[in-house]
């Protein structure tokens, strides 16, 4: 299974993505843990990235485009995986289909983790880490809107999206999506 965890900054995508990566034992790839042991490694790929991500910006699409590529040409995902953190635009998007297809992949579901602005803003100031600042925070939040709301008609029109009412307690988030992959 190769799924993909949509959802605003602080709409339980890391928790559900280990929850499904461990549901079906296979890997869980995080463009945040990507993007933080870039920076931490002091790599070049790391110093061009730092910026963006302490702003709250986006990385650019080349960029963190690279980084999957990288993460998906390893061995361990011939059994499938879990995207967290990207796509984040209908244009990312359609450039991972792209990319799958020259991998010989393809994407089973994109899940969408609907949770109220509030909620999101309030669960992410509640995190300890250290890009997790109000400015920040908000800002990330607003790119949601601003950018990532197209990637759901994106994947509704490929029959891929899944929304789960992501503001209940984690285990029925994870029931909920179970149930639904079960069904769909």
């Amino acid at each position: 299974m190769r799924f993909v965890i949509l959802g605003g900054s602080g709409s339980g995508k890391s928790t559900q993505a280990e929850r499904l990566c461990r549901h079906f034992d296979i890997p869980l790839i995080s463009t945040s843990e990507i993007l933080r042991e870039a920076i931490a490694n002091l790599s070049s790929n790391g110093r061009h990235v730092e910026p963006y991500v302490e702003k709250g910006e986006l990385v650019p699409d080349e960029t963190i485009r690279e980084f999957i590529l990288t993460r998906l040409n390893k061995d361990d995902i011939t059994t499938g995986w879990v995207l967290e953190g990207y796509p984040r635009t209908a244009l990312q998007a359609e450039k991972l289909d792209f990319l799958l297809d020259g991998l010989q992949q393809k994407l089973d579901w994109a899940i969408y983790l609907q949770v109220p602005q509030a909620v999101m803003v309030t669960r992410s100031l509640g995190r300890i880490l250290r890009d997790d600042q109000p400015e920040i925070v908000q800002r990330r939040v607003e790119l949601f809107y601003d950018r990532t709301m197209n990637i759901l008609e994106y994947y509704d029109r490929r029959r891929r999206l899944l929304t789960i009412n992501g503001d209940q307690l984690p285990d029925m988030v994870e029931q909920n999506i179970l149930t639904l992959l079960c069904v769909a």
